[in-house]
Order: C-alpha cells, then structure tokens, then sequence
C-alpha cells in the first residue's frame, strides 16, 4: 500500500510541475503578447486560475502524505504515550469530518455547475469544484491509512507527534 501511495504522489508531484510549467509560459507569454504586439492569449488568463486551484489542492495532498501542513506539539509532544495516540486519533477523526465537508460540499457545489459554462472557454465550471471532490478522496484515503496504522499500534513513539520541525535553529 506504501509504495502504491509513494507511486501516486510522485505522479502528482509530476503533475504539479506540468502545471506550473504551462502557467509559466501561460502568463508569461500573455505579458509579451501584450506588451509587444498589443494582442494576448484570451483563454490564459482563465486556465492559469484554473490551473492554480489544481495546484494547490494537488500540493495539499502531497503535504498531507508527508505530515508537511503547519502544526504545533507544544502540548502533544509532552504526553505520555496513550495521551499521544489518543490526541492523534481525535486530530485525525476531526481531519476526516472536515475531509467529509469538503467533499459534500464541492460534489454540490460541482453538481449545481455542471451545465454551468466558464465565461472565456465555455468549459464545465464543475472542472473548478472538482478540485475539492479530488482532494477530499485521496486526503480521505491518507487519513484514513494513517488512522490505521495508529489504532493497529504499528506507529513508532517519535511517529506519534506529527508535525515536521523546522530545520532552522534558533
């Protein structure tokens, strides 16, 4: 499962790059055109926005897999070892609840659009929403595991405080 998760990670982080690479050239190539020869790619200005939530959501994921979102363990990091798990399993049912609400509401939300056409590329506005239908299923999946391998006992004392520290010294 471990190196399945690995595999689609690295494909995403593929994706990401793709992303911003065609945002690049997008936006990028939109400034000269304009600048240059008083002219400009109409549909840039739309994909790169579009692009960009893609982005975004996609990244959370990867962070999400590699325990990279912002965190403290101030309070965590000095409990006993039940008090971790304990603290851990409610952080991550809480992430799953907020996982779920993303979910319903972007799966509504790209539903009431479906027929909805974007202004510039008359594209379906649910490709928008469906950012957060994306992320909610695989954030989903992630919690999920690691809420697994929490309740199975299979998590290491130092793999109990999740939160990555800085590489800076004070």
């Amino acid at each position: 499962m471990t190196r399945v998760i690995d595999a689609f990670c690295r494909l995403v982080e593929i994706l990401i790059a793709a992303f911003l690479a065609v945002m690049v050239v997008m936006v990028f190539g939109n400034v000269v055109l304009r600048y240059a020869f008083n002219s400009g790619i109409i549909v840039s200005e739309e994909v790169s926005r579009w692009l960009f939530l893609w982005v975004t959501f996609l990244g959370a994921i990867v962070a999400l897999r590699e325990h990279g979102h912002l965190g403290s363990d101030f309070l965590v990091s000095r409990l006993p070892v039940p008090g971790k798990k304990i603290c851990l399993v409610l952080g991550h049912l809480l992430m799953l609840y907020a996982t779920w609400l993303v979910f319903s509401g972007a799966l509504a939300q790209a539903r009431i659009n479906l027929h909805v056409e974007a202004p510039v590329t008359g594209a379906s506005m649910a490709f928008v929403y469906g950012t957060g239908v994306v992320f909610a299923v695989f954030a989903a999946v992630l919690l999920l595991r690691d809420l697994w391998r929490i309740l199975t006992g299979r998590l290491s004392e130092a793999d109990l405080v999740m939160v990555k520290a800085t590489e800076e010294k004070p």
